[in-house]
């Protein structure tokens, strides 16, 4: 009898080991999904020079963005949760303009998150902690480029 339980003692720790190797490759993967998104949106922004990609629903910059989310098969949480400031564009990402030093020219704050549905790590560490900043380069500053305005 002592050896069936050493069995099961065994198969329950090889299981659990197996759950977490398989969570760290799942965070792994989405985590260089998000990743790439962010530079997929800072690439089609600095193209666009923001242009149509904030306020236009159906502008090319903005299609741009969502063909480039389906093809690396980049999906957000169901709740974008966009930090202070920021606008959610698409409820794919996040994004605030800001006024660099000289008031010719922007400066876009982009954020992307992380799908991530594991219960316990969403309760400690929050949502917030796997999401990705980025910045674009200056871009030229028009007057219905704002984003939020």
């Amino acid at each position: 009898m002592k050896d069936a339980f050493g069995g099961i003692v065994n198969v329950f720790l090889v299981a659990v080991f197996l759950v977490i190797v398989e969570g760290i490759l799942g965070l792994v993967v989405n985590y260089s999904k998000a990743f790439r998104m962010k530079n997929e949106v800072i690439s089609a922004i600095e193209r666009y020079e923001g242009l149509g990609c904030f306020n236009n629903s159906s502008s090319d910059c903005r299609q741009l963005v969502r063909n480039k989310a389906k093809s690396i098969g980049y999906s957000p949480p169901g709740t974008l949760r966009c930090p202070q400031g920021f606008v959610s564009i698409d409820s794919l990402y996040c994004c605030k303009s800001s006024d660099s030093s000289s008031k010719d020219y922007y400066i876009y704050s982009v954020v992307t998150q992380v799908d991530i549905n594991i219960p316990i790590i969403n309760k400690i560490m929050g949502l917030s902690f796997f999401q990705i900043h980025g910045d674009t380069r200056v871009v030229k500053k028009y007057n219905t480029n704002q984003v939020g305005g």
